[in-house]
């Protein structure tokens, strides 16, 4: 076996990575006006979660919609790829919404965030990686590899506008194509979060979602149905990058504020996390920030429980915190996983 082998040291890895849509993430099931309040609440949870990171030195990856970088439309029209998505549901593209929103990120704060991506950039230990440039859907039909690139670049492009180097990618709605990797990997990419093995989170299109696995997933978040989906740091380390760090579990606040739920939604999370630091795994926490704005109080409270588990294992030296790039700078340089060479990483990073 090769030296990375030895990149978690026998510890657990807890890597964690939000989607960071805004508007952009829910523009085809809400309307910008309805959701204008609750994307108001988001901005602020942002800054919460960041706080909260802080506070227990956790290792982040943001993955950012690229129009979130842009600070007013002209800059976001001048980045738009010329090839764009042609999807044959028309409501997936959001381009025709452009000259429907506000000037600036002061007049449509749901649609703009670059100040709010300064401020996870100079928060320690967070990376910010992309969801890619227009929330892109890469298995609806209509979609090509061609206007994948496209929109890549331009994500690419955007994200230089923070002087940020993308590392990491999230992709929509967990639409991963396989077949794109390789064009990841030529923008640079070095890891990306898959979906879960298990049946109800396997990839596809939305057309192809049914009831029972919205729901499976669910409960999910409350009862074991899928198993902990942590992974050995040895099967990560026999791909090729870009890595593939699979999301373990969604932490999904909603039905958290219901006492019996949080109960349950905590040892959900505590017993996956318990299970990857015994067996040496990676274990991949994934949530939106836009979850936290209704109740945010309550629901960051109970974000705060899982970061002092998480703390109390890490003392123990049985587990570590790494952000996707991070993981994949350990595996690409075959380094053991500890906190010193983290902290140095970190330094090191755009």
């Amino acid at each position: 076996m090769s030296s990375h082998t030895s990149v978690a040291n026998g510890k657990g890895i807890l890597v964690t990575s939000l989607d960071f849509e805004l508007y952009w993430g829910i523009r085809d099931l809400e309307s910008l006006k309805e959701s204008r309040i609750r994307l108001a609440n988001a901005r602020s949870a942002v800054r919460s979660i960041l706080h909260l990171f802080k506070t227990f030195e956790i290792h982040s990856t943001w993955a950012t919609v690229g129009f979130l970088f842009l600070k007013n439309r002209e800059e976001l029209i001048q980045t738009s790829p010329a090839v764009r998505p042609d999807y044959r549901a028309r409501s997936l593209s959001p381009y025709a919404d452009i000259e429907a929103i506000g000037e600036n990120e002061q007049q449509e704060p749901s649609c703009y965030a670059p100040s709010l991506v300064k401020e996870i950039r100079n928060t320690p230990y967070q990376e910010v990686g992309t969801h890619t440039f227009s929330h892109y859907y890469c298995l609806e039909d209509g979609q090509t590899l061609a206007a994948f690139q496209s929109d890549l670049t331009a994500a690419v492009a955007a994200a230089k506008h923070c002087d940020l180097k993308m590392r990491s990618i999230v992709f929509p709605r967990n639409q991963v194509n396989l077949s794109y990797l390789d064009a990841c990997a030529e923008a640079g990419i070095v890891s990306y979060r898959g979906a879960g093995s298990h049946w109800m989170y396997r990839t596809r299109k939305r057309s192809d979602e049914t009831f029972l696995r919205r729901a499976s997933r669910v409960l999910n978040a409350y009862l074991n149905l899928g198993g902990h989906n942590s992974v050995p740091m040895e099967t990560i380390a026999r791909q090729r990058a870009p890595f593939n760090f699979p999301g373990s579990l969604h932490l999904r606040p909603p039905l958290m504020t219901i006492r019996p739920f949080e109960r349950l939604a905590l040892r959900r999370v505590y017993k996956g996390m318990d299970f990857a630091a015994r067996r040496g795994h990676m274990y991949h926490l994934w949530f939106h920030p836009e979850d936290f704005a209704n109740n945010s109080q309550k629901k960051l409270d109970i974000l705060a429980k899982v970061l002092e588990h998480f703390a109390a294992l890490r003392a123990r030296n049985r587990m570590d915190s790494l952000n996707m790039g991070e993981l994949a700078g350990r595996l690409l340089t075959g380094a053991t996983v500890d906190k010193g060479s983290c902290m140095e990483l970190a330094k090191q990073s755009p």
